[in-house]
């Protein structure tokens, strides 16, 4: 099944500091016509600030919400989910930052802890073995607390521009894969009800 990229609205939830117009998720914003989140400040993240600004996304949008999270912005997501369960039809969550770990810069450190629960809606969750912000074991916990399939990529650095990604075209296959998911769900619930 392929999913229809018009049944969906599209959030861009950069991490920390934003994503500069040579990120993927810049140019994954103009391809799917997709809204960014617009918070007060991205050099100095609040997490109050953080979900209020994905928030507003939320609530702009008209179909089913599937939200494109990069580092923080992972973190912001499971955040959200906790306060807002039903609200998101799905997300990719891309290089999620470990915000535990013990060289976290400080202001990262108000994201911690991080959720525990898994995610209420279907969500994939694709990580490097080389991220210098998730060591591999952690982001393999945090798929596994989240619940959602993880999708390692050999030698991709944090997933960024530093590392060498700015189209990453490839990435589209987990999108897609994403929201055959969502299609699934939304089409096994309208057969229940």
């Amino acid at each position: 099944m392929r999913a229809d990229y018009a049944d969906f609205d599209f959030i861009i939830q950069p991490g920390w500091n934003n994503s500069a117009p040579e990120h993927w998720q810049s140019h994954w914003q103009q391809l799917l016509g997709a809204r960014r989140v617009d918070n007060h400040e991205w050099n100095t993240p609040r997490l109050e600030d953080w979900l209020d600004g994905l928030d507003r996304a939320v609530e702009a949008s008209r179909r089913p919400v599937v939200v494109v999270a990069h580092s923080l912005g992972c973190v912001t997501v499971a955040h959200y989910a906790r306060r807002h369960p039903h609200k998101l039809a799905g997300a990719l969550l891309v290089a999620p930052a470990d915000v535990e770990r013990a060289s976290a810069p400080a202001a990262l450190q108000p994201f911690a802890p991080l959720p525990a629960e898994a995610l209420p809606f279907p969500a994939r969750i694709v990580a490097s073995d080389t991220d210098p912000f998730c060591r591999p074991l952690r982001s393999a916990r945090i798929a596994s607390l989240w619940q959602a399939p993880l999708t390692w990529l050999v030698d991709g650095g944090h997933i960024n521009v530093a590392s060498g990604h700015h189209q990453w075209e490839e990435g589209l296959a987990q999108l897609d894969a994403l929201l055959d998911a969502v299609s699934a769900g939304r089409d096994g619930a309208r057969r229940q009800a």
